[in-house]
């Protein structure tokens, strides 16, 4: 049994292959072992953790809800958040395919990350923040969504951790096995 950790670049799709013209990056282009498969999914315009395994079993305990792995996301935001836009968050916000469950978010410092390709739009006139949110579940674009539903829109969106798996040390494209 693998559990490989992976830190997923941004515009990489979380897929060994691609059928688009052109295709896109995928997984295949980093020397991940043969039929290890993603454990759930990262947007490819999403940068982070990503968990591969070729455990079926191990797959659905990291994906299912109802296992409740907290998945950690760095987020940077446009605007300066208020504290009724936070807390808004943190009860849970209805999306088009119904509420949300309640997340925990937190302001944070800017974490010390690597530089994007291409770079995230920076605007003098607009403030952005950082927020650590975490969630226990995982929809299509779910981050994304609600920080829109709030009025602070996503410039930047990381996966920290996934339960009791991190980042850590991590560069994008790099990854290790664990046990």
């Amino acid at each position: 049994m693998a559990l490989i950790l992976f830190n997923k670049p941004f515009n990489v799709l979380c897929q060994f292959t691609d059928r688009s013209v052109p295709p896109r990056p995928t997984l295949a282009g980093y020397g991940l072992p043969r039929d290890v498969y993603a454990a759930g999914r990262l947007d490819h315009d999403s940068e982070g953790l990503l968990l591969l395994t070729d455990d079926g079993g191990l797959a659905h305990r990291l994906t299912d809800p109802r296992h409740k792995a907290d998945k950690t996301y760095w987020v940077q935001v446009e605007g300066e958040p208020r504290e009724e836009q936070m807390e808004r968050l943190r009860r849970g916000v209805v999306l088009n395919d119904g509420p949300t469950l309640p997340a925990r978010v937190e302001r944070m410092d800017a974490p010390a990350l690597w530089p994007r390709d291409p770079p995230v739009r920076f605007r003098k006139t607009v403030p952005d923040a950082w927020l650590a949110v975490t969630l226990r579940e995982g929809r299509n674009r779910q981050v994304r969504r609600m920080t829109a539903a709030v009025g602070l829109p996503t410039l930047r969106l990381v996966r920290a951790s996934i339960g009791s798996y991190r980042l850590d040390e991590l560069q994008p494209g790099q990854w290790r096995q664990v046990d």
